[in-house]
C-alpha cells in the first residue's frame, strides 16, 4: 500500500511499515512543511492514503471537499503504539482507506467515514 506519513507521526512508523511491504514517506524527511493543504495534495496525486495524528485533514476533506486518497487518523497513541495500531488498521480496514475512506483509530474504536458521506 502507498502511504504518506504526516511529520506528526513518529518516524519509526515508516521502518515497520516499509518492513511489513508498504511504500511510506514521511514528510518528517523533507526540508520544509509545505502546509495541509498541499500534503494532502501530494498523497492524492501520488495516490497515496495520509496517516496522520492531526483532525484538520479530515476537516479539509469533509468540509472543504478537497479531494484524497484515503485518510488514516490515529487518536492518543504512543509513538510506540502507532506502528502497531497502522498495522492492524491497514489489515483491517485498507480496502476502505484505499476506496477513500477517512479512518479514525482510537483506543477501543475504530470509525469508518466512507468516500462521499455526507
Amino acid at each position: 500500500m502507498k502511504l504518506l506519513l504526516d511529520t506528526c507521526v513518529w518516524g519509526g512508523v515508516r521502518t515497520d511499515l516499509v518492513a511489513a511491504g508498504h511504500d511510506v514517506i514521511w514528510t518528517g524527511d523533507w526540508s520544509e512543511d509545505p502546509g495541509d493543504e498541499e500534503i494532502l495534495a501530494i498523497a492524492y496525486n501520488e495516490r497515496r492514503i495520509l496517516v496522520t495524528l492531526d483532525k484538520d485533514f479530515g476537516e479539509l476533506a469533509i468540509v472543504r471537499g478537497i479531494p484524497h486518497s484515503g485518510i488514516l487518523r490515529l487518536v492518543n497513541f504512543s509513538s510506540k503504539q502507532q506502528s502497531m495500531v497502522c498495522l492492524r488498521v491497514l489489515t483491517l480496514y485498507g480496502n476502505e482507506l484505499a476506496s477513500g475512506a477517512i479512518v479514525t483509530a482510537e483506543l477501543g474504536r475504530v470509525r469508518i467515514r466512507p468516500p462521499n458521506d455526507p
